[in-house]
């Protein structure tokens, strides 16, 4: 086989192997629209700030408790250098390259650490993970993903993030309790 028909053959499926990639993550981008399909405008005015900005990572978002499905749809699934600042009304991720994220504090479920999540494993629980449910309407949990620069900011931004936790009020929330079978 000549050299010149080579290059065609090696050139033409990368092309096809870039189209293919291209094509799955618009194709997620599409399912993952439907379990959220919008998300919360970040304020214009944020409130009162309750920790430093935190430099980092935001890594991404998964369904809660999938840390492989990974969430496409509104540049959730964009890893970006990050801004994580805890205020009074929730958490702002602010991102560079992609949207930011506002995580109202009404949202939140649960703060704390994991060692990986689609496109980021460390070793050890390097990762701050936010649960919180977008839209009511779908009722879809995510775990959003960050991994903070210097780890002396980590405990912070976790105290902080987790005191924005406040008692369930709405008991339609809470799962079915399951019956005893005998």
């Amino acid at each position: 086989m000549p050299v010149w028909l080579s290059v065609i053959v090696l050139v033409g499926l990368a092309v096809l192997g870039l189209w293919g990639m291209w094509h799955g993550w618009q194709s997620r981008a599409r399912r993952t629209s439907a379990l959220v399909p919008t998300l919360p405008e970040v304020p214009t005015a944020l409130g009162e700030s309750r920790s430093d900005a935190v430099e980092g990572v935001y890594v991404s978002s998964t369904r809660a408790g999938d840390w492989l499905d990974r969430v496409v749809a509104h540049d959730l699934g964009v890893r970006s250098p990050a801004r994580v600042r805890v205020h009074a009304d929730g958490v702002h991720v602010a991102r560079t390259g992609a949207r930011d994220v506002w995580v109202p504090a009404g949202t939140l479920r649960a703060v704390g650490t994991s060692s990986g999540q689609a496109g980021k494993f460390v070793g050890r629980d390097e990762l701050v993970v936010l649960t919180w449910v977008p839209d009511p309407t779908t009722g879809t949990a995510l775990d959003t993903a960050l991994q903070v620069r210097h780890d002396d900011a980590r405990p912070a931004l976790l105290a902080a993030a987790r005191a924005l936790l406040a008692a369930p009020t709405d008991t339609d929330t809470a799962p079915p309790a399951q019956e005893e079978q005998s």
